[in-house]
């Protein structure tokens, strides 16, 4: 069996890159990739002629749109990718043998998505939300009502989602959630400490530099994983890289201001409970 994500590596970055104002390749007969336009391409008077799946048409830089909003948090897109893609992917590589699936959610498109196709393959499989501080999804999840403790009366704080963590946790149900929403059986809030706190751990015992979104992840399989039977299968998604939080969650002098000191012996903690 071959890991899908392992051959497409392998195969980045293999494609020829071709020039049009160099090579004499012309838009619409070859795939473009340049970052030496030359100035008939991007004047704010010229225009360019589009060919896209044979259909032609004139764009003016300066007055129409050039642009393409995904909008992913409602685009079913979003949804069916997972679905498509992802689940299938986890489908094959466990062969079926999967007892829980866990992931949070800022557009639900992983989750719903991913999540809808495994119920389909194994309809025992548990599925479960990792949600962080400040979004109302756990107590949606667990209660079905959208509420957080801190959007109570005196407590609400400047943010709506005032947390370290980024990536994950929303307080209103998006499509792709709702797509998926009534598939999912459980939740756990993870804290911004315990967050913190698996990200260090990680880098120390595992030699891996995650973001927030995957430190929870992670710290909600060891919750499920010690509520399931010896040799139970629980698979994640580890979806974003530690470089991309070096502001926020991955600067001590950040953590500090927020009252959050990192402890990576609270998963010790928690693997010997």
């Amino acid at each position: 069996m071959q890991n899908l994500a392992r051959k497409r590596a392998s195969e980045f970055g293999q494609t020829n890159l071709t020039d049009g104002h160099l090579t004499g390749t012309t838009r619409g007969d070859d795939i473009l990739v340049t970052t030496t336009a030359p100035e008939s391409e991007v004047s704010s008077t010229s225009k360019t002629k589009l060919q896209i799946s044979g259909l032609s048409s004139m764009m003016n830089f300066e007055s129409e749109p050039r642009g393409f909003f995904a909008d992913q948090f409602e685009n079913e897109s979003n949804y069916k990718a997972h679905y498509r893609g992802t689940g299938p992917e986890i489908l094959r590589q466990t062969g079926g043998m999967i007892d829980a699936f866990v992931s949070g959610a800022g557009t639900g498109g992983t989750i719903s998505g991913t999540g809808s196709f495994l119920k389909k393959h194994v309809p025992d499989i548990k599925l479960v939300l990792s949600d962080p501080e400040g979004s109302g999804l756990f107590n949606k999840v667990k209660y079905n009502v959208m509420f957080d403790p801190k959007e109570s009366e005196g407590k609400k704080r400047r943010h709506q989602v005032d947390t370290v963590v980024e990536g994950i946790g929303i307080n209103r149900i998006t499509h792709n959630l709702a797509m998926g929403l009534e598939m999912i059986d459980d939740a756990y809030r993870i804290s911004d400490i315990e967050a913190v706190a698996m990200s260090r751990y990680l880098v120390e015992h595992d030699g891996l530099y995650l973001g927030s979104s995957s430190a929870c992840n992670l710290l909600a399989c060891v919750r499920v994983a010690k509520r399931l039977s010896s040799g139970s299968r629980v698979v994640t998604i580890l979806c974003d890289a530690g470089h991309r939080h070096q502001n926020k969650f991955w600067s001590d002098e950040y953590l500090a201001k927020m009252g959050i000191t990192p402890d990576p012996t609270i998963i010790d903690r928690l693997l010997d409970e």
